[in-house]
């Protein structure tokens, strides 16, 4: 576990760039072996969309990066933040207590409120329009939807006071499950329900980009899936009954146009399709 915190201590930025293409590789590679869906599409341009908002989350990450450093200090300097109230705990403890704690914040938090503040919904729309969700999916994200999750990120940082090793953990951690839960890759059902248990698993996830309500607005957890089952937002579907993508935005034009999804957070607003209870 100390080399765990001393190689977080100090990590590169371009360890932290390999982690991230190393699992677009890896996953890339066993959804092309054993997919969950088998797409019609270009796989090669449809990465070229997505790796290009992947681009732009990693400048804003860069560029940003200070303000997280710096909440880490002001945090540790001062005493501040739930962890430190855990420093006599066990080191495993103390970092499993941290991830969730960031989980919380920097995510799910993030995800719910993006999808319940209109103007955020605007930003986030962006990862939802992709019809074909692979692995690259999971760092489809508009430029202005990287600033608002840095944003909560640094907050959790500052709540939680936790130390830089375990921000950077948990930022690369983040990275690669996001990747695992967007893979189009196919687990054995039940494997793939136990894991839900724990961790956010291929199968629960697909269900958050279900094209209509109620399932665009459940399963809103990246690492964990507790904070699901415990604040009421965790819904299941049968993988066959899937389809990918937002209602609102589910022509090529709409979703498979960069110029269009850079644009779409400026664009008219439109209201989302509500499945009839009937039918859920």
């Amino acid at each position: 576990m100390n080399d765990i915190v001393d190689y977080f201590s100090t990590i590169p930025s371009l360890h932290r760039g390999l982690i991230l293409v190393g699992g677009i590789a890896i996953f890339w590679m066993i959804e092309n072996a054993f997919p969950l869906f088998r797409f019609n599409y270009k796989k090669w341009n449809h990465a070229g969309i997505n790796i290009f908002f992947t681009l732009t989350t990693i400048i804003v990450n860069f560029i940003l990066a200070f303000i997280l450093l710096l909440a880490s200090e002001w945090a540790l300097k001062n005493n501040f933040g739930v962890l430190e109230w855990l420093q006599e705990l066990p080191l495993w403890l103390y970092t499993l207590i941290g991830l969730l704690l960031l989980d919380l914040i920097g995510a799910y938090l993030a995800h719910l409120v993006q999808h319940k503040t209109r103007w955020l919904w605007h930003f986030h729309l962006i990862h939802h329009t992709d019809t074909w969700v692979d692995t690259t999916t999971a760092n489809r994200h508009h430029p202005g939807e990287s600033v608002v999750r840095f944003v909560f990120t640094a907050a959790a940082v500052l709540i939680t006071g936790a130390p830089m090793w375990l921000a950077f953990l948990y930022q690369s951690l983040s990275v690669v499950f996001s990747q695992f839960n967007h893979a189009n890759i196919s687990l054995p059902e039940k494997l793939d329900k136990y894991i839900s248990y724990i961790i956010v698993s291929p199968n629960m996830h697909k269900v958050h980009h279900h094209y209509v309500l109620p399932y665009t607005d459940s399963n809103y957890g990246n690492i964990f899936s507790i904070w699901d089952r415990l604040f009421g937002t965790f819904l299941t579907l049968p993988k066959e009954k899937i389809v990918y993508g937002v209602d609102t935005h589910m022509e090529a034009s709409e979703n498979n146009r960069l110029s269009n999804l850079v644009a779409i957070p400026f664009q008219k607003h439109r209201s989302p399709q509500v499945l009839p209870e009937e039918k859920i």
